[in-house]
């Protein structure tokens, strides 16, 4: 993706991001201007993935030609612009970020990445000079703190030692995560005003957090450049210590070479790239397009060094790994691409420190304890592990890991659970019932303060829908691994449920099903009634028909499926304004593009059911519209949308649709990426 002719507010709006595969990433805008307290050309995990801090701001440049100087950065204040952005002819980014500047007849090409696995970022200047003398000057901006924090006001204290081309710099008396920072070339100077003061961030602004920050400036470089002379500068900041050697052309070669073998390695461009047709234009726009989304779903796959296993971040900027997001993403994001080594050690970390049947629902990105306030992650490890096995057919690796899991699992929400509040239990009736008004067990999971906004505590449908599909795979792996007598067990409580399900959720007056018993509001929950493998409704079934009809006309959008319909109490279209107010809105009307996928699924579902050649004909009419809708919303949004190459956690629920939430996020790309490769 390259765009030219960039004005200010296309280059300000437009952010992109690049990860380290620890959980530490590169993020900024087009502008090269910062605008949130998040974005840093250096986030690092310092007990990876999670105690994330902001240690390179970003790096400003400018450069004299002669006698005149010329800023190639751009920042915010509240009263100014730095308009450096007036001289940038071009920005890609397929693999990494490339921004192209040009002052007169002098080209300067800034090639941005990380080090893969390491908490180290690179930049490769490369300047083509042409009739003057010039000089750049590189001005690297730097910070200590949690990324979540900010430092307004803040006075900083740097000490620093200078070896050769490296400097170590102590922020704050860090002592034990120096700032390594090496130029291949350049005069050095100690910069002795030492801050910059009141950097602006627009979007934090906008969420009603504190919307200025100082950061320290420990010194400025100056490199000479003759006339015609054409030259490299490598610029590198880490928290590693031996980083003399690190060439940046390197690193950026590795890092491009290790993305496209994930590409070629996925086996999804096979087909597309034979040399008699790779000059075709719909062939060649489907491999860059599949080629972008192999890439975007790499930035989610992290490793935890603690548990030696691979892990799911949720999303950028401010999500860890949580188990929930990660099992709902874990198809589009690894068994599409072929990742199985990986697909398992996420598998095995879902389950490493299940407690009293919980899967954890996350860590705490601070002391790294599990957090245990879900009653669908265990659930849906259950969906997660039958699609493993329908990809992988690996069956000794599901038989001895997990069986013996999934069976303490079933027992365990059969007997109940009161963790954290979670209040599971399985009532007479063969349902599940689970929570309190003030648990939040669920996705719709925003709580402000004690008040929880979206309370779903008793019997929710997208959680009875699991369990039946749970007790469904485990009949199917009891006959597999056990015997007929032990799978009958799980038959006969996967019948209760489903006679109570049907009797007890249709809502007959809205033709559709009730989110939680007693609570008629429509919501698309309803959807994992028909969209898992095995679904609790029978797809033939008018009152499956109706629930689908109702949820397409109330509900879809080109940008995903709204969390509550118009006209509900409490529906908010638009989310905007400070925490409580977002909070208030997050699901209560505001669209969510991975929901697409449940949607997808289920239209397969009601699709593949129909026997009336007629009516089939006229569902596979809507099913390809559909189908081309989401390809076409998402591919647009990959190139034009507010993330370069990834798709945002939410969007408005009105026009324009504008994208909201965390600029990038694992199941948004995850389901829609799926939906779009099933149906190439």
């Amino acid at each position: 993706m390259k765009y030219t002719n960039i004005g200010w507010e296309e280059a300000l709006k437009k952010e992109w991001i690049i990860t380290n595969g620890i959980g530490g990433y590169a993020s900024s805008t087009m502008s090269s201007a910062n605008t949130r307290r998040y974005h840093g050309l250096l986030v690092a995990p310092l007990t990876p993935p999670a105690r994330r801090h902001l240690i390179l701001s970003k790096v400003d440049e400018s450069i004299e030609l002669g006698n005149q100087k010329y800023n190639l950065y751009s920042n915010l204040g509240k009263n100014y612009i730095t308009k450096g952005y007036e001289y940038l002819v071009s920005f890609e980014k397929e693999y990494i970020p490339i921004y192209t500047y040009q002052i007169e007849d002098v080209i300067i090409k800034k090639y941005i990445c990380m080090e893969y696995g390491k908490n180290t970022v690179v930049i490769l200047y490369q300047i083509f000079n042409q009739e003057k003398e010039a000089k750049l000057t590189l001005a690297p901006i730097i910070n200590f703190r949690d990324f979540h924090s900010n430092t307004y006001g803040h006075t900083f204290q740097i000490r620093q030692e200078k070896r050769d081309n490296k400097l170590k710099v102590v922020v704050d008396q860090n002592s034990q995560n120096p700032i390594y920072i090496y130029v291949s070339e350049g005069k050095y100077e100690k910069y002795e005003q030492g801050s910059f003061q009141n950097m602006f961030y627009p979007e934090e602004e906008k969420r009603g957090f504190c919307a200025e920050e100082n950061h320290a400036i420990p010194g400025i470089y100056e490199i000479e450049i003759k006339p015609k002379e054409r030259k490299e500068i490598t610029f590198v900041a880490s928290l590693e210590e031996n980083i003399e050697e690190i060439n940046a052309k390197e690193i950026i070669s590795k890092e491009v070479a290790r993305l496209s073998s994930l590409v070629y390695d996925s086996g999804l461009t096979e087909s597309l790239s034979m040399e008699e047709e790779i000059q075709d234009k719909e062939n060649i726009e489907k491999i860059q397009l599949l080629r972008d989304y192999i890439i975007a779903t790499d930035n989610f796959v992290v490793y935890r060094p603690s548990f030696g296993l691979h892990t799911i971040i949720a999303g950028y900027p401010w999500f860890l790994d949580w188990g929930r997001d990660s099992l709902i993403s874990f198809e589009g994001l690894l068994l599409k691409t072929k990742r199985y080594d990986i697909a398992k050690e996420v598998l095995l970390t879902m389950i490493r420190d299940i407690k009293f049947g919980l899967v954890p629902n996350g860590y705490s990105g601070y002391d790294n304890r599990p957090l245990y306030n879900s009653v669908d992650s265990s659930l849906l490890l259950f969906e997660q592990i039958k699609k493993y096995l329908n990809y992988t057919q690996d069956e000794q690796f599901i038989k001895q890991n997990f069986y013996e899991v999934m069976k303490k699992i079933i027992e365990s929400y059969k007997n109940g659970i009161d963790v954290e509040g979670n209040d599971i239990y399985l009532d007479t009736d063969g349902l599940i019932s689970s929570g309190n008004e003030n648990i939040q067990n669920t996705w719709m999971d925003a709580k402000i303060g004690n008040f929880v906004v979206t309370p779903r505590n008793g019997k929710a449908v997208e959680i009875n829908s699991m369990w039946y599909n749970a007790l469904k795979i485990m009949e199917e792996l009891a006959i597999r691994f056990e015997n007929k007598t032990k799978a009958s067990k799980y038959k006969k409580m996967a019948l209760e449920c489903q006679n109570s399900f049907v009797e007890k959720f249709y809502n007959k007056r809205r033709k559709c099903l009730y989110d939680v018993l007693g609570d008629s509001k429509i919501r698309p929950n309803q959807l994992f009634a028909l969209s898992l493998t095995y679904p609790i409704l029978d797809p033939k079934t008018e009152m499956a028909k109706e629930m689908f009809d109702t949820v397409t006309t109330k509900l879809l959008n080109p940008y995903g499926l709204k969390t509550l319909a118009k006209g509900e109490e409490n529906y908010v279209e638009v989310y905007e304004g400070d925490s409580f107010k977002r909070d208030m809105s997050y699901h209560q009307g505001i669209t969510w593009p991975w929901l697409l996928g449940i949607y997808y699924d289920s239209f397969k579902k009601i699709l593949e059911s129909e026997k009336s050649k007629t009516k089939k004909q006229e569902l596979q009419i809507k099913y390809d519209a559909f189908v081309k809708s989401v390809k076409d919303t998402f591919e647009k949004e990959l190139k034009e949308g507010k993330t370069i190459g990834g798709i945002s956690e939410i969007y408005d629920s009105k026009k324009p649709y504008e994208a909201k939430g965390a600029y990038e996020q694992a199941w948004s790309v995850a389901e829609v990426f799926r939906i779009i490769l099933e149906n190439e």
